[in-house]
């Protein structure tokens, strides 16, 4: 890839009123490819500013920032000219903040009729101001309960997973008006976007009567082996989700017999004791190095030093912070990784 290739979204203006995550990111993701994305903040900035300055930069590389009292007469009227010459504008606030802050299309279309507003909201722009932080949202629609182990108290991921779903849901929905070349309103909710994420367990219980529940060490409810196991030193994740992958693994651990889906999955129990016990021969690096060129799905449990580690050329350097790059790989493009910007830094 050749660094200055202009990227997929070179020319794509976008005014960014956010805070903390979910907003923020699906900015950045929007800005490493390209487009220019101009961070409004208050006065005092975005209240990430305040948790650290690594933790800014995870969010906001490459933006510029421009401050704005949108509450003011002549916080308005500015942001009037930004939109003017914007494709989009993403508010990640309170839903009557996003309103009384005029951040809606119906307030901007008089500025530009073209522009694409994007709702990023807990529960809907009719939701209501409920707080809805990440872990609420997670807890409210059911994916705590559905993690941890099954005589333990409900748990919750040790990110923010919700935020972050909802963040690149939310560039979806932007990317996906633009491309229709009609302004409009986008709306894109943290409830709805994680009730959408637990699609088969949803749909298993809607149309089939199962009410999820959890399994012991992250089992899946489908296939089996499909869990994290037990091994001579450290934990392996080890994911058999057909035939083919059960007989390799099967013939690379010493076990016989129970050959189809089918079979393991009514004889649950039994199979995972087995395949326990196998795995007890081996530590978990012991067994990825075994399997992988095997084809089996199953990988060591790392920390995230040691993934990183493991992983280097997920890195990039961001103006002296070194951050994990773009998911997004597009051939002959290659992100230019700028700094966050400083407060206000494009104010003129």
């Amino acid at each position: 890839m050749t660094r200055g290739t202009a990227g997929p979204l070179a020319g794509i203006r976008i005014l960014e009123v956010g805070h903390m995550l979910a907003g923020p990111y699906a900015t950045m993701m929007l800005a490493d490819l390209g487009a220019e994305v101009t961070k409004i903040e208050p006065a005092a900035g975005d209240i990430s500013r305040t948790v650290g300055d690594s933790y800014f930069a995870s969010l906001n590389r490459g933006k510029r920032s421009v401050r704005l009292e949108l509450a003011t007469e002549a916080g308005q009227a500015r942001l009037g000219e930004l939109a003017a010459g914007s494709h989009a504008l993403l508010a990640n606030l309170k839903p009557s903040a996003i309103r009384r802050l005029g951040l809606t299309y119906e307030a901007l279309s008089k500025w530009n009729d073209r522009i694409v507003c994007v709702a990023l909201t807990g529960f809907g722009l009719d939701g209501g101001d409920d707080p809805a932080f990440d872990y609420i949202v997670q807890a409210a629609v059911g994916v705590a309960a559905l993690t941890g182990d099954p005589d333990g108290p409900p748990a919750l991921p040790g990110y923010s997973a919700a935020d972050n779903s909802t963040g690149l849901t939310a560039a979806l929905g932007l990317l996906a008006q633009i491309v229709s070349g009609r302004g409009g309103q986008v709306e894109v909710c943290m409830r709805d976007v994680m009730l959408s994420q637990l699609n088969y367990r949803v749909s298993a219980y809607l149309n089939d009567g199962v009410v999820p529940r959890r399994f012991p060490l992250g089992a899946h409810s489908h296939y089996v082996p499909a869990q994290l196991f037990p091994t001579a030193d450290g934990y392996l994740a080890l994911f058999v989700t057909h035939d083919g992958f059960w007989r390799s693994f099967a013939g690379e651990a010493g076990i016989t017999g129970f050959a189809t889906m089918t079979d393991r999955i009514r004889n649950r129990a039994h199979i995972l004791s087995v395949v326990t016990r196998a795995l007890a021969a081996d530590t978990a690096a012991g067994w990825e190095t075994r399997l992988r060129p095997l084809g089996v799905p199953a990988a060591a449990v790392r920390t995230l030093p040691e993934a990183l580690a493991a992983y280097p050329e997920t890195v990039v350097d961001a103006g002296g912070f070194r951050l994990v790059g773009s998911p997004i790989r597009v051939a002959e493009y290659e992100p230019e990784y700028r700094s966050p910007p400083q407060l206000g830094e494009h104010d003129s």
